[in-house]
């Protein structure tokens, strides 16, 4: 496991993994500290569409970019719907979304590129951040693993395009699965247990713990078993371990929010760009 947080001004941290190039990719996984947003935003909320108050979530992203040596007019992010859609951006794609929701690439969960500096950005309150680094090719992807997007196989989707579009082969590319719930507390029930045995018929058992008559999905496990399935070494993919509701002090979780009686909460991001 390489993940780790290291702080940078103004009480902003950013969670990365060491085995992914310095001198080829900026990557972060925000933190819920540093910024101005409100309860039950508070405080770096890094998404538009929660119901937080623009003005501060933009104040919050234009923190978080300088932190990062970018600016806020640089970020492509795209409305996630929990799909398996991937789609290719390039310069012409620089500030979708970056300042207005509606501007977003639509209906979209994995973005990826061989375009220097462009950052990719995706939100996220529990479900997986899945980095992708191509070092051979210098290209890099950036997926949104809900679990309907997991059990659609969304991790290698991504990688597959990535091959169609870059020439990636799944032996050359880093991954990363960055903080989300872990299976001590995503409990799920049946529709998805139906889910996960249809997608994975053979290994379910291993992604599906039983544990005091309830059910919890291993949402690490079935990311790396779809990676392990198309080719990638195990050694090449690092997972955080991390788990987002247990570290809700750390991270925003929709799960944790609603043990406390909250309809809402903020969402952290996950960035990557090609130096």
């Amino acid at each position: 496991m390489s993940y780790f947080l290291k702080r940078t001004e103004n009480n902003l941290w950013h969670g990365k993994f060491s085995t992914f190039p310095d001198n080829l990719v900026v990557h972060a996984v925000s933190t819920r500290l540093g910024g101005v947003s409100k309860p039950p935003f508070d405080s770096l909320n890094l998404a538009l569409h929660v119901g937080d108050e623009p003005q501060d979530v933009i104040a919050n992203r234009r923190r978080f970019m300088q932190s990062l040596g970018f600016g806020i007019n640089d970020i492509v992010t795209p409305n996630q719907i929990h799909g398996d859609k991937i789609f290719r951006v390039d310069e012409n794609y620089r500030g979708c979304g970056s300042a207005n929701y509606a501007d977003s690439i639509p209906e979209t969960d994995a973005l990826i590129t061989n375009t220097p500096r462009l950052p990719l950005m995706l939100c996220f309150a529990d479900c997986a951040p899945i980095f992708f680094v191509d070092v051979e090719n210098h290209a890099v992807g950036l997926a949104h693993g809900g679990w309907k997007g997991t059990l659609k196989k969304i991790a290698a989707k991504t990688l597959q395009r990535m091959g169609n579009e870059f020439g990636t082969r799944p032996q050359d590319c880093l991954i990363g699965i960055a903080p989300s719930i872990g299976a001590c507390c995503y409990e799920v029930g049946g529709a998805v247990v139906d889910k996960c045995k249809a997608a994975f018929p053979t290994n379910h058992g291993e992604l599906l713990i039983k544990r005091d008559g309830k059910i919890f999905l291993d949402l690490w496990r079935v990311n790396v078993v779809q990676l392990l399935e198309i080719g990638v070494p195990e050694e090449n993919i690092d997972v955080a371990g991390n788990c987002t509701c247990c570290e809700s002090s750390w991270y925003f979780s929709y799960r944790a929010a609603q043990k406390h009686g909250l309809d809402r909460t903020g969402r952290i991001a996950a960035l990557i760009a090609l130096r």
